[in-house]
């Protein structure tokens, strides 16, 4: 009779382990399948790790992710695998974020949601048990998505800052203009590659995984994040400051080219070094560590498990839900006629302001794709104002509006800089109005820029509302053009000079500017 009862039990604890096996590879072939029907975006993520260097550790994402997956399967193998109905409410609304950024050609976020979609699948496959015991080596997916380029603007400004003040401490006189400052032995300038945004990146993925792996308690893993995100950023601005003093005392023959980036690196890893080195002296045990994965056995896993016809259902309504985002996104496409844009003319009906034949300066924004632009100089007495235009049409990754290759200055050997941005709310007649605001210098001219955006009749200075106000109006059908109005005026000292002139020509020329763009907007036919 006992002998009977083993028997069983073996036979139900090999059952429990076959379903369980094929719940776990139902959830698998789910998450391949629905990352097939996303391959662009997957493509766009792997052609990024290909060509920067700065996300080069995309690769080892998903490998660190299974090491710390495979850690926990002690703990896994003792919790229950649920099919949960909720996380389809989460995918609903990833699926329609991945929607609307794919319209709006927000590719990070397309991105973002699609990698978010895994550990979501994950839950409501096996369920919540555990989706909770592996949530941190899910979540660490989401390093794999190429992020932080939004940040060089501010790293730029940060190391400019601690660098020029650093200086003047040490008794290094500086003139600076924006990121561009001049010392006795030489001219010095804060560019991207000096912003520091890879080590802050690496940084943050290593610290992240060196606390999970190093820490038990959520306090001391978030101190140290805390610590591998602020240390690079002071790391990097000591390293600006070393790099300008070796130049400086060696009288530019040190540090002054590739090899600077060198030792920024060799200064980077030892700082890394030495956090690490530190946060070891806090190191905490973890309790699943100490759980004997070789104590399990087919008998003891009598837990209850979901069945693999439910397991399958599940399935059934998560392709559907994560899937149908992509297939509608071709349908809106399809709907979409490739009408070309007409010719732009601005001119003063009122007669206030002239064309004026004689350009305001040889300064040109620069754009990619291929939109259509109105190039015009208008004067009216001693006042000069320069009015750019550039329209798009059937936006892709290659020709967009909001773009980060769309610059104010394409090169530094144009000898224009951008010295200063800002936002500034301004009134056109009782209205208020934002534009953003820039300050270019050239060797003896000056330029005030005002520019803003004009999405299908919406109009707001804010690049990520105009993202946003692009996807709802092609959601609701009313296609995704839109423009980038510049205009500009030079100055000699003060730049509240051009600012008087161009208020003076944005409250004359504005209703007639967008007036134009409303009726190019129209005239999609034939």
């Amino acid at each position: 009779m006992d002998t009977q009862i083993q028997l069983q039990s073996a036979t139900s604890g090999g059952d429990t382990v076959s379903r369980r096996r094929a719940v776990i590879w139902i959830t698998l072939l789910v998450i391949v399948l629905i990352l097939g029907v996303y391959h662009e975006t997957i493509g766009s993520i792997v052609a990024i790790w290909d060509r920067s260097d700065t996300y080069a550790h995309g690769y080892l994402i998903l490998p660190f992710s299974l090491y710390m997956i495979w850690k926990k399967r002690a703990i896994l193998a003792t919790v229950e695998y649920h099919p949960n109905y909720i996380p389809l409410l989460v995918l609903i609304g990833l699926g329609l974020g991945w929607l609307l950024a794919s319209l709006a050609n927000v590719v990070v976020v397309e991105q973002y949601t699609l990698v978010a979609m895994i550990p979501v699948i994950v839950w409501a496959m096996l369920g919540y048990q555990a989706f909770s015991t592996i949530l941190f080596p899910l979540a660490y997916l989401l390093f794999a998505v190429p992020f932080g380029e939004a940040f060089i603007p501010q790293l730029i400004d940060f190391t400019a800052d601690f660098t020029v003040n650093a200086l003047q401490i040490t008794g290094v006189p500086v003139y600076r203009e924006g990121n561009f400052f001049s010392i006795p032995s030489g001219n010095w300038s804060v560019v991207e590659a000096c912003s520091g945004v890879r080590y802050l990146i690496a940084s943050v993925t290593l610290g992240t995984l060196y606390a999970y792996l190093t820490y038990y308690s959520i306090s001391r893993r978030l101190i140290f994040i805390a610590f591998s995100i602020v240390v690079p950023i002071v790391a990097n601005g000591v390293r600006a400051y070393l790099i300008v003093m070796t130049g400086h005392l060696s009288d530019m023959t040190l540090a002054v080219g590739v090899d600077h980036l060198v030792y920024g690196w060799i200064f980077f890893g030892l700082v890394m070094l030495l956090l690490f080195w530190v946060g070891s002296f806090w190191r905490e045990d973890h309790p699943d560590e100490a759980v004997p994965v070789t104590g399990f056995s087919s008998t003891d896993l009598k837990l209850p498990s979901a069945p693999v016809k439910s397991t399958l259902g599940m399935a059934g309504l998560v392709i559907v839900v994560a899937t149908i985002w992509p297939f509608y996104m071709n349908h809106l496409n399809s709907g979409s006629d490739l009408f070309p844009i007409p010719e732009i003319s601005i001119s003063d009906p009122s007669g206030k302001w002239s064309m004026d034949p004689v350009p305001l300066t040889d300064w040109m924004p620069g754009y990619t794709g291929s939109p259509r632009q109105f190039i015009g100089h208008f004067h009216r007495e001693n006042q000069h104002v320069g009015l750019y235009i550039t329209y798009y049409r059937n936006q892709n990754q290659n020709n967009k509006l909001i773009s980060s290759s769309n610059v104010l200055v394409t090169d530094r050997s144009s000898g224009w800089r951008n010295v200063d941005g800002s936002r500034r709310d301004i009134s056109v007649g009782s209205t208020p109005f934002t534009v953003h605001q820039n300050q270019l210098h050239a060797s003896v001219e000056r330029l005030l820029i005002w520019r803003w955006f004009w999405l299908a009749g919406h109009e707001t200075a804010d690049p990520y509302v105009a993202k946003m106000i692009q996807a709802l109006n092609l959601v609701q059908g009313n296609g995704d053009d839109g423009a980038e109005i510049i205009i500009t005026a030079g100055y000699a000292h003060d730049p509240e000079e051009a600012a008087a002139v161009l208020r003076e020509f944005i409250t004359d020329m504005k209703p007639v500017i967008t007036g134009k763009l409303q009726t190019v907007h129209g005239m999609q036919t034939d």
